[in-house]
């Protein structure tokens, strides 16, 4: 037997086929196959740094010839017969023939990848801009809606109803802008006359007052209009046996005169104020003398409460008489 280095085996011609090869021949071409391919990985490891150059240097296996047989001529040299197929399929040249697809595929991979991680971005950029504008959205309608269901505030009134000048005054009668504060006759002046309050199922419809002989309508507001047609019910105060203050006006000595006689109401007497479909009995407790502007007799009662109100005194109407009465029946 002789052994022949690598690089001599290499250099040697081989033109014979691969089925007059022996069997000892066909295990020697693959034993230089499992070498060349385990140099070829180290080749590579080694360009991608992942072994030094040392480990690369490793001894390189010995190839001995197989012995010629008796009476067998000693045939061509064992490396040049198979040149051919080590050529032909020899593992580092298609490593070096695919890496350059394999860089462009690289590339063409990192690109996607990268533009993959910008579409989630935008994705996740658009999906946080959506909620916020969703949220602002419903902020804005849940404080319309707040806005719309709640009650307008209602305007305190600044001086007590029915006040007017009295049909001696120059000019004769006319509603007293004279007892409003002056700071605010020209607000008052720009809400004049107000709007007419809708008529309900149990507001006040009529009043009797046995002992003044008064049996008159009750209409809706007090301004100067509508006292005009009869004794007036004040906007938001209560209806007729309902808990609060109902507050009824009328004036004292014109269009009817209907609360002239205020003053001689005494403790006891009887107010009889009707709604649609019933009659409320209320009683007298007591009455004052306050000036237009003690608007605190309207407040709301934690008891049912009737409060009638007219200028006074007659045909001088500076001041307000109240006559204040508890329900009964």
């Amino acid at each position: 037997m002789w052994v022949v280095g690598h690089d001599e085996v290499e250099r040697m011609p081989d033109r014979r086929n691969v089925d007059d090869l022996s069997i000892e021949e066909l295990e020697h071409i693959l034993a230089i196959k499992k070498r060349q391919a385990r140099e070829a990985t180290l080749r590579r490891l080694q360009g991608e740094g992942r072994i030094v150059d040392g480990e690369l240097a490793a001894p390189r296996e010995m190839l001995r010839r197989p012995a010629a047989s008796a009476g067998e001529a000693p045939s061509e040299p064992i490396g040049a017969r198979y040149r051919t197929l080590e050529i032909e399929s020899r593992p580092e040249s298609r490593s070096r023939r695919a890496r350059p697809w394999r860089t462009w595929r690289d590339r063409f991979l990192f690109l996607v990848e990268v533009g993959a991680l910008i579409g989630l971005v935008l994705v996740i950029v658009g999906v946080e801009q959506t909620r916020q504008e969703l949220n602002r959205d419903v902020a804005i309608a849940r404080n319309a809606e707040q806005s719309a269901a709640e009650p307008t505030p209602v305007i305190r009134a600044v001086v007590l109803p029915s006040g007017h000048k009295p049909p001696t005054a120059p000019g004769g009668v006319a509603p007293n802008f004279d007892e409003i504060p002056a700071h605010l006759r020209g607000y008052v002046q720009s809400v004049t006359p107000l709007p007419i309050p809708t008529r309900g199922p149990g507001q006040p419809t009529r009043i009797v007052v046995p002992a003044l002989g008064v049996d008159a309508g009750i209409v809706p507001g007090t301004d100067w209009e509508q006292l005009k047609k009869g004794v007036g019910h004040q906007p938001n105060t209560a209806n007729p046996g309902e808990r609060g203050n109902l507050v009824l006006a009328a004036h004292n000595d014109v269009f009817g005169e209907l609360f002239r006689d205020l003053d001689k109401l005494k403790a006891g007497d009887e107010i009889i104020v009707y709604s649609v479909d019933r009659a409320f009995r209320y009683v007298v407790v007591e009455t004052r003398i306050v000036a237009p502007t003690e608007v605190e007799v309207m407040d709301p009662t934690s008891e049912p409460t009737v409060t009638l109100i007219s200028c006074y005194p007659y045909l001088v109407d500076t001041q307000r008489i109240v006559v204040l009465a508890s329900l009964q029946s």
